[in-house]
C-alpha cells in the first residue's frame, strides 16, 4: 500500500506542500505556520499529510498533539533549507537586475566626449554606486551605434552622422566648434574667424563623413574659399594636438579642447557658427534600467557644468 501511495503522489510534490513544511519546522507548530503563511491549520496539516504521502516516508510523530520532527525529517529538513537559501538568493538577484539591471554598465563614447565629460560623469556615478562595474569603449560614432543596436554597450554617445534608425536616441549636446591654432599663430591676432580669414590657410580637417566637416565645407564653399587641407583626422583631439605643433589650423568640437588650452592651443570662434552635435543612444529592446537612467543624468550634468569659452 506504501508503495502504491508513492507511485500515486510522487510526481505531485509541490511548492505550497514544501513551504508548509517548512514554517513548521522553523515556527515549531501548525498554527504557527498557519499564521505566517495566513492561512487555516487544516490546509497546514493537510499539506504535510500530501506531501508525506508523495515522498513514502514519515516527516513527523503525532506526540500528544504535537508534531515531532523523524530522523528522516529532520534529513529532509535540511535540504529544503538549502533550497530556500537558493530562492532567497534567486529573490534578492531578481530584485537587483529589477533596480538596477545586470550590475555592469556598459558605455560606449566617441573620442570628443572620453577624455573630459564622460570621465566626469564616470567619477559622480561612482560617487553614488562604488560597487557598480563601468566598461568604457571609446570607438567611433559608427562602431557605437552598431554595438549599441546588437545589445553589446547599454548607452553610448555618437555624433550625428550616424544612422539612428532601429535605436533609441536623443540630443546630447550642441555647441558651436572652434578654430585651434598654436599661440604663435597669425590669426590668433583676430578676436574671431569667418571663412574669409581661413583662405589659403593650411587645414587640418576632420574626416569627409564628419558631419560638423560637411558644414564648415558648405560655409567655405558660400564664402567662395576652397579650404586647404593638408591633414584628415577623425577626432578633434587629434587636430587639437597637431594644430598646437604646428602652422596649420582646424575646426574641433570645444569639448575636446581641455587639457589642450592649459598648454597653449589658443581656440577662436567661427561664423558661421558650425555646430558638433552629439546624440545619446539607447538599446531599443528593452526598458533602460536604473543604473543606465542614473548614469544618463549624470553624463547631462557633466555636459550642463561645461564652460565654453
Amino acid at each position: 500500500m506504501q508503495t502504491h501511495t508513492s507511485m500515486r503522489y510522487g510526481n505531485r510534490m509541490n511548492f505550497r506542500q514544501l513551504e508548509a513544511f517548512h514554517t513548521v519546522m522553523i515556527s515549531g507548530s501548525t498554527v504557527r505556520a498557519a499564521e505566517l503563511l495566513q492561512v487555516t491549520q487544516p490546509a497546514i496539516s493537510r499539506s504535510i499529510a500530501d506531501l508525506e504521502a508523495g515522498l513514502g516516508f514519515a516527516l513527523f510523530d503525532r506526540v500528544r498533539g504535537r508534531l515531532v520532527p523523524t530522523p528522516e525529517g529532520q534529513m529532509f529538513f535540511r535540504e529544503v533549507n538549502e533550497s530556500y537559501k537558493g530562492l532567497d538568493r534567486l529573490r534578492s538577484a531578481a530584485a537587483s537586475i529589477r533596480e538596477y539591471g545586470s550590475g555592469i554598465v556598459r558605455i560606449g563614447t566617441l573620442s570628443a566626449l572620453a577624455t573630459t565629460l564622460v570621465p566626469r560623469a564616470v567619477q559622480s556615478f561612482r560617487t553614488l554606486h562604488p560597487k557598480i562595474r563601468i566598461t568604457l569603449q571609446v570607438s567611433g560614432s559608427a562602431t557605437i551605434r552598431n554595438l549599441i543596436a546588437d545589445g553589446q554597450l547599454d548607452l553610448g554617445l555618437a555624433a550625428d552622422e550616424i544612422d539612428r534608425a532601429g535605436i533609441d536616441s536623443q540630443l546630447f549636446a550642441s555647441f558651436p566648434g572652434v578654430i585651434a591654432m598654436a599661440p604663435d599663430h597669425p590669426l590668433t591676432r583676430k578676436p574671431g574667424l569667418s571663412a574669409l580669414d581661413l583662405n589659403n590657410i593650411p587645414l587640418i580637417g576632420l574626416t569627409p563623413e564628419d558631419r560638423a566637416r560637411h558644414r564648415f565645407d558648405h560655409a567655405m564653399a558660400e564664402a567662395g574659399v576652397t579650404p586647404s587641407y593638408i591633414v584628415e583626422t577623425a577626432n578633434s583631439s587629434t587636430v587639437c594636438a597637431l594644430a598646437m605643433a604646428g602652422d596649420a589650423v582646424g575646426l574641433v568640437n570645444p569639448l575636446a579642447t581641455e587639457g589642450f588650452t592649459e598648454r597653449g592651443l589658443v581656440l577662436r570662434s567661427f561664423e558661421p557658427k558650425i555646430a558638433f552635435r552629439s546624440f545619446l543612444l539607447f538599446r531599443p529592446d528593452s526598458q533602460r534600467a536604473r543604473l543606465v537612467r542614473e548614469f544618463s543624468e549624470q553624463l547631462f550634468q557633466a555636459r550642463n557644468s561645461v564652460s565654453i569659452a
